[in-house]
């Protein structure tokens, strides 16, 4: 009976040494994923404040975007404000040709008949 204590005894030390080392274990492996848990927040938090610039700069360049197209509209409208203006003086050009070239003509028939005279 003596021996069969003992040699429960051992094995309960054996048992307890197990759960002790598995227990160890256990601890290892928990502190392990917990500074895996605070490595992963922090890389989670680098990202966010990244993604948080990123949407800053978004804004920005959609405003950029938006008042480049109103500058865009206001320079198709003065070209094609100074597109009339170049017409309508072609236009007025073509007529200053047109008259020169009749006073030339008429000149030329009023020189020759003073001259004459």
């Amino acid at each position: 009976l003596q021996r069969q204590a003992e040699q429960t005894c051992r094995q309960l030390l054996r048992t307890q040494e197990e759960q002790e080392q598995l227990l160890q274990a256990a601890v290892e492996q928990a502190e392990g994923l917990e500074q895996s848990l605070r490595n992963a927040e922090a890389v989670l938090a680098e990202r966010a404040a990244q993604l948080r610039d990123a949407q800053v700069q978004l804004s920005r360049n959609k405003l950029l975007i938006e008042e480049l197209r109103g500058e865009n509209r206001r320079f198709a409208m003065a070209l094609q404000a100074a597109e009339l203006k170049q017409k309508s003086m072609e236009e007025k050009n073509q007529l200053l040709e047109e008259q020169a070239s009749a006073l030339k003509q008429l000149i030329g028939k009023i020189t020759p008949a003073s001259l004459s005279g």
